[in-house]
Parts: C-alpha cells; sequence; structure tokens
C-alpha cells in the first residue's frame, strides 16, 4: 500500500522532470535568456506556484537539470568497477561501458552543451566531473614513473569528453555499442603504441 509520502514524492519527480524535459526543449528552440518561466510551465503543463514550490529562478531549474545529466555521468562511469575492490582495466569489455548510452539519454543536453557558447561552463563541468570521478576512485601506479598522474588523468577525461564532442557533432551517427568498441579500442591500443607512424603530406 503506497504512503501519502511515497505519493507526493513521486507527484515532486512527476513535476520536476515535465519542468526540466521544458526547459531543455525551449532551450533547442531559443536563447536561454529569451525563455521565460511562463513559457516553462505552459510547455510543463503545470502551473506557476509548482514551478516556484521547486525552484526560485529558471537559472536554478537549469542547475538541476545538470546535476541530474553529472549524476548519470558519474554512474555512467563507474559502471564496470563499481562492485569490483581491484579493476584491471585489461578485463574492460565493450558491454559495460555505459559512457555513451547515457550521452545518448541526455542527447539534446549534450548537443546544447557543445554548440552553445552560454553553456561552456557546462562543457568544462562534464570534463570536471570526469577527473574527480577518475582522481576519487583510483589509486594506481604508473607504468613509466616520469609520468605525471594530474596530467595523465587530463589526458583521459579529455580524450573520452572529445570523443563525444565529435560524435554530436556529427549527430549520433554511429550507434552507442560502437562508440563503446573504439573506445575500447583505444584503451587498448595506447597500452602498446605503435613505434612507428606515417606522416602524411
Amino acid at each position: 500500500m503506497q504512503t501519502n509520502e511515497t505519493s507526493s514524492d513521486r507527484r515532486v519527480k512527476k513535476s520536476k522532470k515535465a519542468l526540466k524535459n521544458a526547459l531543455i526543449t525551449l532551450m533547442d528552440q531559443k536563447d536561454f535568456k529569451d525563455i521565460t518561466i511562463t513559457n516553462i510551465v505552459e510547455l510543463a503543463d503545470v502551473n506557476r506556484g509548482t514551478f516556484y514550490r521547486h525552484y526560485q529562478y529558471k537559472e536554478d531549474l537549469l542547475e538541476d537539470l545538470t546535476n541530474d545529466v553529472l549524476a548519470d555521468l558519474i554512474w555512467a562511469y563507474r559502471f564496470p568497477y563499481v562492485h569490483l575492490e581491484t579493476f584491471d582495466v585489461s578485463t574492460l569489455t565493450a558491454k559495460s561501458i555505459k559512457i555513451f548510452e547515457h550521452v545518448q539519454r541526455h542527447a539534446l543536453f549534450y548537443k546544447l552543451v557543445f554548440s552553445s557558447d552560454f553553456l561552456y561552463d557546462y562543457h568544462q563541468r562534464i570534463y570536471q566531473t570526469l577527473k574527480d570521478v577518475n582522481k576519487e576512485d583510483f589509486e594506481y601506479a604508473l607504468i613509466d614513473p616520469h609520468i605525471n598522474r594530474n596530467l595523465h588523468i587530463s589526458y583521459q577525461a579529455n580524450a573520452i569528453v572529445g570523443m563525444i564532442m565529435e560524435w554530436v557533432k556529427e549527430d549520433f551517427c554511429y550507434p552507442c555499442e560502437y562508440m563503446a568498441e573504439q573506445l575500447l579500442a583505444f584503451i587498448h591500443s595506447t597500452q602498446s603504441p605503435p613505434s612507428k607512424i606515417k606522416i602524411l603530406n
């Protein structure tokens, strides 16, 4: 039997989801500065009181939306090793890589982040989130003692963000599975880099 609290929580989640969906849809149609709270509540099919019960400004709604996306990004990044005590990268499989499924779930958000100057800071937050998770979760010794760990983590985060940016730019022309397979191939290739590279000029 449902409690009143559970029913209330579900109504809150439903209202917030509707508001977030309305905002991201409107952001695909017009500049953020031109979006009004009236626009948001009309598209979400809720009243203004519902909006103000949860948010003071439209910026607060955008922040809540972004936090949802970043939380899902962290979940997706951690998925391959979340239940492990020791993670051997050589055992990583394409099927366990969930980053690209995450991006596809939030496709419009990523499309806007990588195409809008207004959302450039959110681009940086995606990168910083990947860096922070890597720093928090892993204690490992690099094979080459001359490699700086912080720079290495930045390199890894930039590589993933770069793949996402290119995928978004190409309008998600590849399936998630292909992107995961490519990332896995890149990871394996960096473990044994070629000694010779042909110069194309």
